[in-house]
C-alpha cells in the first residue's frame, strides 16, 4: 500500500513535465517540416510550418519528435530544480513569530525512559539528567529558575518532588528548617540499588539494597543542631598554618581602619606559633580551636614583673630545650622579640 502511495506521488510530482515534453515533440515535428539547404533557412521555414505542427494537439510519436520533447522535459525539470535549490529561505505565515504552545511530542526527546533519571518540571514534562543523550541535539542546560511568591508551593511542587529522585548529590538551602525534617528520613534511608536491568537489587535474603546519603547539617542560627567544622584537619605544612592564620585574622579585625601594622605581624607571630604547637606537639583531639583559646587565655602578663613566664611561656621553653630548630619556636621567639612590650598591650 505504501509502496503504491509512493508511486502515485511520484507521477503526480512529474506530470507537468510530462505534459510539457509531449507537448514539445510539435517543435520536433514542425523542424521536420522545415526546409531548407543549411540551418538560417530551415529555421525561417520553422516558424512558417510550426502553426501547422500546432494545430494539432495531439503529440508526434517520431522518434525524433520524441527525442525533442524528452530534451525539453528534462531541461525544463532541471530548470525547476535549480531554481527551488537557489530558492531563499522564506518563512511564509511565520513573518511575525513563530512561538507556539509546546506540545508532549515536542519534549519527548529530551525526557529519560527511565523515569528517576529526570529533572521533573511538571506533571507531564520532565528533562533527563544525563548530559550526553543520544541524539547530542537534545542536550540541554539542567538549571532551573523557579519563580512565586511565598506560599505558592515552589517547595512543595517542585523541590521536594525532586529530592525524591534521589539520582543525584544536593546542597539545599533551608530557612524555614522543614526540609530536613520533612525528608531527612529519606534521604538517609537512600534509593534502591539499580541493576544493569534497571531493576531494584536485592540481598541473599531477599530484601532491596538501598544506597543511603550522607547528610551534613550547617545551622549557622543554632550550633548545636549543627555539623562543625575544623580547619585544623586540613593543615598538612607551615604554609597551611600561615593561610590558617591569615584567615582568621582577616576575618577577626571587624570594621573600620585596620590597626598597625606592627600589632598583625605579632599577633601573625604568636598564632602561627600557637597552632604550630597544636599541630605538630597536641594529640590529634586537642588539635583544634578550644585549645588555641585555651593557651591565649592561660598567656598571662604581670607589668610588675618582667621575669615572670606564664604557663606558654614555660611550655614553649620545653620544647625549646626539647627541638631548638621547631617551627613554632622560632615563631614565638619572633614574637617575644617583636617589642618589649608586647606582652603587656
Amino acid at each position: 500500500m505504501k509502496k503504491q502511495l509512493n508511486i502515485k506521488k511520484l507521477i503526480l510530482l512529474n506530470l507537468p513535465y510530462i505534459l510539457m515534453g509531449l507537448f514539445s515533440t510539435n517543435f520536433g515535428e514542425a523542424w521536420r517540416m522545415a526546409v531548407g539547404a543549411d540551418a538560417s533557412a530551415k529555421m525561417l521555414s520553422f516558424f512558417s510550418t510550426l502553426p501547422v505542427a500546432l494545430a494539432s494537439w495531439w503529440p508526434s510519436l517520431h522518434p525524433l519528435d520524441l527525442l525533442v520533447g524528452l530534451c525539453c522535459c528534462g531541461g525544463l525539470r532541471l530548470a525547476v530544480y535549480l531554481k527551488s535549490k537557489n530558492a531563499k529561505k522564506y518563512r511564509h505565515g511565520m513573518e511575525y513569530g513563530s512561538a507556539r504552545w509546546g506540545t508532549h511530542e515536542d519534549i519527548t526527546p529530551y525526557i529519560d525512559p527511565v523515569f528517576q533519571n529526570n529533572v521533573i518540571l511538571t506533571k507531564t514534562e520532565s528533562l533527563t539528567m544525563n548530559s550526553r543523550p543520544k541524539d547530542p541535539k537534545t542536550a540541554r542546560n539542567k538549571n532551573v529558575l523557579v519563580i512565586g511568591g511565598s506560599g505558592s508551593g515552589k517547595t512543595r511542587f517542585w523541590l521536594k518532588p525532586n529530592l525524591m529522585q534521589m539520582h543525584s548529590s544536593y546542597v539545599v538551602t533551608d530557612p524555614k528548617g522543614t526540609i530536613l525534617v520533612e525528608c531527612g528520613k529519606m534521604l538517609q534511608r537512600g534509593a534502591p540499588k539499580l541493576g544493569k536491568d534497571g531493576k531494584p537489587m536485592k540481598d541473599k535474603h531477599g530484601k532491596v539494597i538501598y544506597e543511603p546519603y550522607r547528610i551534613k547539617v550547617l545551622n549557622t542560627i543554632n550550633f548545636k543542631k549543627s555539623m562543625h567544622y575544623n580547619p585544623f584537619a586540613y593543615i598538612h605544612s607551615e604554609k597551611d598554618i600561615l593561610k590558617l592564620v591569615t584567615t582568621l585574622i582577616a576575618n577577626t579585625k571587624g570594621e573600620g581602619k585596620a590597626g598597625d601594622d606592627f600589632w598583625v605581624k605579632a599577633e601573625t607571630l604568636l598564632y602561627c606559633a600557637l597552632i604550630g604547637y597544636i599541630h605538630y606537639e597536641a594529640p590529634v583531639e586537642e588539635q583544634n580551636f578550644s585549645t588555641l583559646i585555651e593557651f591565649i587565655n592561660a598567656m598571662e602578663v604581670r607589668e610588675d614583673d618582667e621575669e615572670f613566664k606564664n604557663p606558654v611561656d614555660l611550655m614553649f621553653d620545653a620544647l625549646e630545650a626539647e627541638k631548638p630548630n621547631h617551627f613554632a619556636v622560632r615563631q614565638y621567639k619572633k614574637y617575644k622579640l617583636a617589642a618589649g612590650d608586647i606582652c603587656s598591650k
